[in-house]
């Protein structure tokens, strides 16, 4: 009989972490996963007797992938900066803490890093910036491990943290605020609902055996770009919102804001993945889900 895989996963307790958690769990792996003692687990308490849970406090990785042959880590946390200042924080979470799993798991032999990534230039703030140089050490340990990195465009869904713009839009359209203040809305970005964004990352776990040695890039989109200003006046359609204003030009860009992304799925779907939602889609889909949250 085959051994069972054994995933090590950070970010469980997330929004992204918490849906990928789900399928694992429901496909049959036995999965550890790592959270702080003060994390709530709100997103995932069904699933809280499925798992391992691994406290980051006293956690000492090199020990605990030999004692449980781990097989792949899968590193979903992330800390986006939001309202700080002080980059040590987001520094620690996408640098220092997958660089301290990314040594140990080389030192115990674990044979895959699966790593969530941003397509976000990395000059547009800390976030982006410190998940760069995590790209970068990961590439440079791929002579010792396999490495995938998975660059994710703009994912949604229901019940995502309201800090998220899609979150934010369609949470104020629903409840008919009077104005919502916006840049111009001229960038294009591609909107990905979240099924499709787990999709992606199970089909990684599932083929990683065919996947050859050396570091991967993927990136994972809709492959469909659309100007925030149209994909908010639909998401306004869509909720049947005739009240709210948008104020678009009330807030300038960002410092050195890509005005259009350019995302290569190739890579995944090579694999035989492919997003099947659409934007209309998963508008709707999230519309619904929000309005009996709210």
């Amino acid at each position: 009989m085959s051994k069972r895989t054994i995933i090590f996963m950070t970010g469980a307790t997330g929004y992204l972490g918490s849906n990928i958690l789900l399928q694992l769990v429901s496909c049959g792996y036995d999965v550890y996963c790592l959270k702080r003692k003060s994390s709530d687990l709100w997103r995932v308490q069904a699933l809280s007797s499925e798992v391992t849970w691994i406290d980051s406090e006293t956690v000492d990785f090199k020990a605990l992938f030999l004692k449980h042959q781990i097989d792949i880590i899968l590193h979903c946390a992330t800390d986006y900066g939001r309202k700080k200042t002080d980059p040590i924080q987001t520094v620690e979470a996408n640098l220092i803490l997958p660089l301290e799993m990314l040594h140990a798991a080389v030192t115990a032999g674990v044979s895959y890093f699966i790593n969530t990534d941003t397509v976000l230039d990395k000059r547009i703030n800390n976030y982006s910036l410190s998940k760069q140089q995590f790209v970068e050490w990961l590439e440079a340990y791929s002579d010792r491990i396999i490495g995938m990195n998975v660059a994710l465009e703009h994912f949604y869904g229901p019940n995502d943290d309201s800090s998220k713009f899609v979150t934010y839009i369609l949470q104020s359209l629903i409840e008919g605020v009077p104005e919502i203040q916006l840049t111009e809305g001229y960038q294009q970005r591609d909107f990905i609902y979240i099924d499709d964004v787990v999709n992606a990352f199970l089909r990684l776990v599932d083929l990683r055996g065919k996947l050859g040695t050396g570091f991967h890039r993927f990136e994972v989109a809709s492959g469909e770009s659309i100007e925030i200003r149209k994909f908010i006046l639909l998401a306004k359609k869509l909720c049947n919102n005739k009240n709210s204003h948008l104020n678009f030009g009330a807030i300038p860009y960002r410092k050195n804001e890509v005005m259009c992304s350019h995302v290569d799925t190739s890579g995944l779907r090579n694999l035989g993945w492919k997003a099947e939602t659409s934007l209309e889609q998963g508008i709707t889909k999230t519309i619904s889900l929000e309005t009996k949250r709210l």
